[in-house]
């Protein structure tokens, strides 16, 4: 099958003919259709997870078709009794990007995307820029698409859309009345401003990219300009802090930004990646003891999380759609992956690989 390989960290990546990959005997193999282009594949790529071994296919939000199930897969599967049926060739299907065990502690409690035993495809072993990807255990962690969904759009909501999502609706609380500041207006930055927006708060929305202001401003935000000062420009224009703030772009600055834009008994969530120095960000202790602040991390959506979001989906309450910002093909991944270390080279929006 033909996918994008990399031999080195940090080399520009190409495209390979590679053999396709074995289904588990649990598990499933995915023909992709879709699949997003995201800064958790370039930070595989620059080798800042150490989950990565080389040479290595990247690639992690994706939408297909399912073309191989394992000898072991029940005749019954799917993580929602009667709503998904019995799987078989041939179905539509997505699957978050933690792959759960379904056997740890954390599983057992409903937590499966801080699964104990957790697979990721694109980290702990090839993924989906690809045109083909195996998943483990797909009674748990297939997901069947609507009719109504098409690939692009379901592959826009594997990590960024969907990691926004949980991390808005379940771990931030965020209510009626309340204010949202959203630091990083990247895929998964506007995905939250879209979901907040729809909440029906005033979401102030941070970069330092025009393009992404704008972006954040078509979708009902107020764009604030980041950099220095940009915690003081928040609290003045919230009227003395917001009481949700997420860093959806994973740096020491954004962070202690987002931390600071808060009011008293505010609650900050940490959905952007932090990797090498950033993971040891210094954080204003002060202000957290003082205003009784809440520092809460978010990790990707489970699979029996999915329903909601995909049911606000189909019924319009969210457009997913209108966050893709470009479409491209396989053989413009390398350069594409590449250039999003760069300044502007992730562009507005989401990127889709479309196969």
């Amino acid at each position: 099958m033909r996918a994008v390989l990399f031999d080195a960290f940090g080399e520009t990546p190409r495209l390979a003919e590679v053999p396709e990959p074995e289904c588990p005997p649990r598990g499933a193999v995915i023909r992709v259709r879709a699949t997003g282009l995201c800064r958790s594949d370039w930070h595989a790529w620059m080798g800042h997870d150490d989950t990565v071994a080389l040479p290595h296919v990247p690639g992690h939000e994706f939408a297909g078709e399912i073309a191989a199930l394992g000898a072991e897969v029940p005749d019954d599967s799917g993580p929602f009794d009667g709503a998904q049926g019995k799987w078989k060739v041939g179905d539509r299907v997505t699957a978050p990007f933690i792959c759960a065990c379904g056997r740890c502690a954390e599983c057992s409690s409903g937590n499966e995307q801080v699964c104990d035993n957790q697979s990721q495809p694109g980290f702990t072993h090839w993924g989906s820029f690809a045109e083909l990807v195996a998943i483990d255990e797909a009674a748990l962690n297939l997901i069947r698409l609507p009719d109504s969904l098409g690939f692009v759009e379901a592959a826009s909501l594997g990590c960024r859309f969907a990691t926004a999502y949980r991390a808005i609706v379940s771990r931030s609380r965020l209510a009626p009345g309340e204010q949202i500041a959203v630091h990083g207006c990247g895929g998964v930055g506007l995905s939250a401003i879209m979901i907040a927006v729809a909440a029906g708060v005033r979401v102030f929305g941070v970069d330092v990219s025009d393009a992404a202001l704008g972006a954040a401003e078509k979708l009902g935000a107020v764009p604030v300009r980041g950099g220095e000062g940009t915690a003081e420009r928040i609290v003045e224009a919230s009227g003395g802090g917001v009481d949700v703030s997420v860093d959806a772009f994973g740096s020491t600055e954004t962070s202690f930004a987002s931390v600071r834009s808060l009011k008293k008994r505010g609650r900050h969530v940490q959905i952007g990646l932090m990797f090498g120095e950033n993971a040891l960000a210094a954080m204003p202790m002060d202000a957290v003891i003082a205003g009784e602040l809440e520092i809460l991390g978010s990790h990707g959506m489970a699979a029996h999380e999915y329903p909601s979001m995909l049911g606000a989906v189909a019924s319009g309450d969210f457009r997913p759609i209108e966050l893709v910002g470009r479409r491209i093909t396989l053989d413009e991944v390398p350069n594409a992956l590449a250039a999003m270390g760069t300044a502007g080279g992730a562009g507005s929006g989401m990127t889709v690989v479309e196969l």
